[in-house]
């Protein structure tokens, strides 16, 4: 019998005290779901993952050409990283996460789509901050000349709720315009985000990118029986 509730993993990370659980959810027959929790707070949930997977949808989706080279800030419980690899026109993707444990959790099969993106050989994750190598000459620590057709972003709440305060510089202007240096010209540049469109941060999208939107994501929320929303923001490097 299995059991309703188990602690997968749990540490004390750069972040806080980190836990992975698996519990069994009785309203939803059962269902298996897995939560990642940080410092008492749900950080992610397999319960929830269509706007994370929706970031991929609409920001490859913007995309022309082929053989496209793809960097995902958060891996999380990989989503956003399946749904990148769904595309065949993605030659690779690079997954950026500073929880080295969160990492970890996938190479060890912890978590469902583990085995997915470790077996696929586009995928390479990286423990490193993203944010810091965003301010760096180059995204990728291995390769600092590298550019990307499309740069996914899913880790603070909202451009104000962070999970960090020093993340705050990187939706300012110049964070932002150094971002846009780790692009091809006419890469895209998506962001999830809890809740609804920011409108101070598309000002600041609009001041360094082109075509600066927001996507309401709207999916059902089973556990509260209501609707609720994310938003993915989207825009595009000046060619």
């Amino acid at each position: 019998m299995s059991l309703r509730f188990e602690e997968l993993a749990h540490c004390d990370s750069a972040l806080g005290k980190l836990t992975l659980r698996r519990r069994q959810v009785p309203l939803l027959d059962n269902e298996e779901v897995y939560e990642v929790i940080l410092n008492e707070e749900f950080l992610m949930s397999s319960l929830f993952h269509v706007a994370e997977e929706e970031l991929s949808r609409l920001g490859l989706g913007a995309l022309t050409g082929t053989d496209w080279d793809v960097a995902v800030g958060g891996l999380g419980l990989g989503y956003t990283a399946r749904a990148a690899l769904e595309f065949s026109s993605v030659r690779s993707v690079l997954v950026i996460d500073a929880l080295a444990e969160v990492i970890g959790w996938h190479q060890a099969g912890l978590v469902p789509l583990g085995v997915t993106l470790t077996a696929d050989s586009r995928c390479r994750m990286v423990a490193a901050d993203f944010f810091a190598q965003a301010a760096s000459p180059g995204l990728d620590p291995e390769d600092p000349a590298r550019r990307f057709h499309a740069i996914l972003l899913d880790i603070d709440h909202t451009p104000r709720h962070l999970l960090h305060p020093d993340n705050a510089r990187f939706y300012e202007d110049a964070g932002l315009r150094r971002l846009a240096g780790h692009l091809h010209p006419d890469g895209v540049f998506a962001m999830w985000a809890d809740g609804q469109p920011d409108e101070e941060f598309l000002s600041s999208l609009g001041r360094v990118f082109d075509q600066p939107r927001a996507k309401v994501v709207k999916f059902y929320n089973p556990i509260q029986d209501l609707e609720s929303a994310s938003t993915v923001y989207l825009a595009r490097r000046k060619s």
